[in-house]
């Protein structure tokens, strides 16, 4: 029963909306009424400028390591793989905005920085030359969803499972992006320090 009520910790942390929180605290309202409306640090940037984002994303980073080294110390590195699982899943579906979250990156890349700094380095270096030279956020994510789980089973197969999964989660809340990205209809960063 203490794994069932470990995974229902990580979910718990993955749910709590940063991009939300934090913004309303910094005066810019409600980031769902702004913008995209979602709660990630992309979105955050749009009415807060690199700075703000630049926050958010390590407030999401921080809620999915903490999921991740909560499992590992109480069982393993592959439990604590799945925590991560459930932490990202707590980010797209928090039960405190009635399902309605952000999209997993940020918390995929805490995830990652938790089991393995250099995972985290090679698909932030990758995030940022694709993101950079294509001007898509979106790219440089889905690019990070096809290497991730390769270097997770580079560790072993329990970790490239959970991130696998991670993965496919965040493509499926991506869906919307990809389709812009097939019809060139997705719109590009605004790199803003603030705003």
């Amino acid at each position: 029963m203490l794994w069932i009520f470990i995974v229902l910790v990580a979910y718990m942390l993955g749910s709590v909306p940063m991009g939300l929180i934090f913004t309303k605290f910094m005066g810019r309202g409600d980031l769902r009424q702004v913008g995209s409306g979602n709660i990630g640090a992309t979105n955050v940037m749009r009415v807060g400028g690199l700075r703000m984002a630049g926050v958010v994303w390590i407030l999401d980073m921080v809620k999915a390591m903490l999921a991740v080294w909560i499992g590992w110390m109480v069982f393993d590195i592959e439990f604590g793989a799945w925590c991560g699982f459930f932490a990202v899943l707590g980010h797209c579906f928090p039960v405190w905005l009635r399902f309605h979250g952000g999209k997993g990156v940020s918390s995929l890349f805490g995830v990652l920085l938790a089991l393995n700094p250099i995972m985290f380095i090679v698909c932030g270096i990758e995030w940022l030359i694709v993101a950079l030279s294509s001007g898509k956020s979106s790219a440089g994510a889905l690019v990070v969803f096809c290497v991730a789980p390769v270097l997770g089973f580079v560790m072993n197969t329990g970790v490239g499972c959970a991130i696998l999964a991670i993965s496919i989660l965040s493509v499926i809340r991506h869906r919307e992006n990809i389709l812009r990205l097939v019809r060139g209809q997705e719109s590009s960063i605004q790199w803003k320090w603030k705003k």
